[in-house]
């Protein structure tokens, strides 16, 4: 269970403090990531190129590696960033997009995750597919439902000392020990395509404002639910639904998001 309290300073801490998140990222998503972080409160950087990434992320307060368009040069970046964030202490959250999908997804979702991210947030398919991978899962589905991989994203979370915070129907963020749900949302939210990845973008910046990543990954999945649910009444389809949220989750209340825990 996540306490409400919690989300709430989460939610008030991205807005005083204003995270610095480096954010690796495919292309899809770049304009959609940094316009909900700067949404939140947070301040988005998309710096990925090896010559800098490395050196940026001492700068950032949190790092974010996204595998949705890969290359060889944008993987050496993403490595590049991990290495330093987490020889710095800094928190860092794997995305790993369509993981399954090909062998070099699992070849470069496999060396960062050798990196210990953070926190692995994916849809349940892709945390199935890791977990397999590892020895701590089932076979892979490639429909699978959050509340059927429940238990394979928990094994893996204690296997690999990770959070993983699993998004879908129903959102489920786990330490290996501690698991909370987050319930709501909108149906049409699926079709604003990367709006996964910047959920990924947003669990770093709460990972850059509170230490315990159990409790901000599953603070910040609130964050979004309640935003969605703001925005979701006064939009006619996915293309206003995107909008709306953006502006949702600007002026977003702290009751919103303790509502959303409470349930």
């Amino acid at each position: 269970m996540l306490d409400p309290r919690t989300a709430v300073h989460v939610h008030d801490q991205l807005r005083a403090t204003g995270p610095l998140v480096q954010v690796i990222t495919n292309y899809v998503s770049m304009d959609i990531a940094a316009n909900l972080l700067n949404a939140a409160g947070a301040s988005p950087a998309m710096v990925h190129d090896a010559r800098e990434a490395g050196e940026f992320a001492g700068i950032a307060q949190a790092v974010v590696a996204n595998i949705g368009t890969l290359s060889p040069p944008w993987v050496e970046g993403m490595l590049a960033a991990v290495e330093a964030a987490g020889a710095a202490g800094k928190p860092w959250v794997l995305d790993p997009v369509a993981v399954g999908a090909t062998a070099y997804r699992r070849e470069t979702a496999a060396a960062l995750i050798e990196r210990r991210p953070t926190v692995i947030r994916g849809n349940a398919s892709e945390i199935l597919s890791i977990a397999t991978s590892t020895g701590a899962g089932r076979g892979v589905d490639a429909d699978a439902d959050t509340a059927d991989v429940r238990t394979d994203a928990e094994s893996l979370a204690s296997k690999l000392e990770t959070v993983v915070a699993m998004t879908g129907a129903v959102d489920i963020v786990t330490d290996g020990t501690r698991t909370a749900e987050i319930r709501g949302g909108d149906a049409r939210a699926p079709m604003i395509t990367a709006l996964g990845c910047s959920a990924s973008a947003l669990v770093g910046a709460a990972c850059a404002v509170h230490d315990d990543a159990f409790e901000a990954s599953a603070s910040a999945l609130a964050i979004l639910t309640a935003a969605i649910e703001q925005a979701a009444p006064h939009a006619e389809g996915p293309g206003s639904l995107r909008w709306r949220l953006l502006d949702a989750l600007s002026t977003l209340s702290s009751d919103a998001v303790a509502e959303v825990v409470a349930r």
